[in-house]
């Protein structure tokens, strides 16, 4: 877990915004960010996106409802949130973990994820969802 990030404290309640503002989401973060990392899935390898992960109800959309577009693909089990005004990945409800939002770390107020260094990598193009029944 992490607590801070360079000068940034991860608050117990912290706020994540879209690049343009519209949207704003509120975490409980009571552990800091929890598993950072990335997935070389076609979806996350394209977005380049590091992600955390939080329960559903860690995760509050408290502005920008209507703006948040739903993608989804493959399996069709996750969902993905973007802003429709400014395209940027906000989070999505996982395949692996349903019970589970993972959120996009770059959206956090004050945080600079290129200061977390190296994070690991997840399989996501053999994800094992992928081979039921094959």
């Amino acid at each position: 877990m992490i607590k801070q990030v360079g000068d940034t404290k991860i608050l117990p309640k912290h706020r994540a915004t879209c690049h343009c503002g519209a949207v704003e989401i509120e975490l409980d973060l009571p552990d800091g960010i929890v598993d950072p990392g990335r997935c070389n899935c076609s979806m996350c390898a394209r977005r380049g996106a590091i992600v955390a992960r939080v329960l559903l109800a860690d995760l509050m959309v408290v502005k920008g409802q209507e703006v948040l577009r739903l993608y989804q693909f493959n399996t069709r089990t996750a969902k993905h949130y973007f802003c429709s005004i400014c395209g940027i990945y906000t989070h999505h409800q996982r395949r692996s973990n349903p019970h589970q939002f993972s959120y996009n770390v770059a959206c956090l107020e004050g945080v600079n994820p290129f200061l977390l260094g190296d994070v690991p990598t997840g399989d996501g193009i053999n994800h094992s969802a992928d081979r039921v029944g094959k």
